[in-house]
């Protein structure tokens, strides 16, 4: 693979990331919704910020290798966040359900970002961006573990 090509490949792979990131902003916007507990409503906006902070940061470094960053969301993400719409229109709000989609969303947005990591085509020569995007996995691992807690706290007062 030439650079130019190496080069759009890894902008291509950071702007699959801002769009896993924007999913991830819908899915929060979506369980805030979906809620009537404000320490939940509190802790999805907490994570919201989180993403649009790792989006700007992707942003960034997209700028850097000379891209253009994307500003959408992923296909599986429009269909999951449709999916979440019909069964909250069949379900009463649960907060547990919502906590169970959320922590499915975080699955989804880990594993971008270890395929990312992972990718043999991807060789990241700037250790910069390795770190990042390690720090973004780590910052999803605490988000998840935290997100499955709550789940499973709400699980044991049933």
């Amino acid at each position: 693979m030439g650079t130019l090509q190496h080069i759009q490949h890894q902008i291509s792979a950071l702007n699959d990331l801002i769009k896993v990131n924007n999913d991830r902003i819908a899915g929060y916007q979506k369980a805030a919704e979906g809620t009537d507990e404000a320490g939940l409503k509190t802790v999805f906006e907490g994570y919201i910020d989180q993403s649009r902070g790792y989006v700007n940061e992707l942003n960034d470094y997209i700028h850097h290798l000379g891209g253009s960053p994307a500003d959408g969301t992923t296909l599986s993400g429009k269909f999951y966040h449709a999916w979440m719409d019909v069964k909250a229109a069949f379900t009463k709000k649960d907060n547990h359900s919502v906590l169970s989609d959320c922590e499915y969303g975080e699955d989804v947005a880990k594993s971008a970002y270890r395929k990312a990591l992972d990718d043999k085509e991807l060789i990241w020569e700037d250790a910069k961006v390795v770190a990042l995007l390690n720090s973004h996995l780590n910052g999803l691992k605490i988000s998840h573990d935290a997100i499955k807690a709550l789940r499973d706290s709400l699980k044991q007062e049933a």
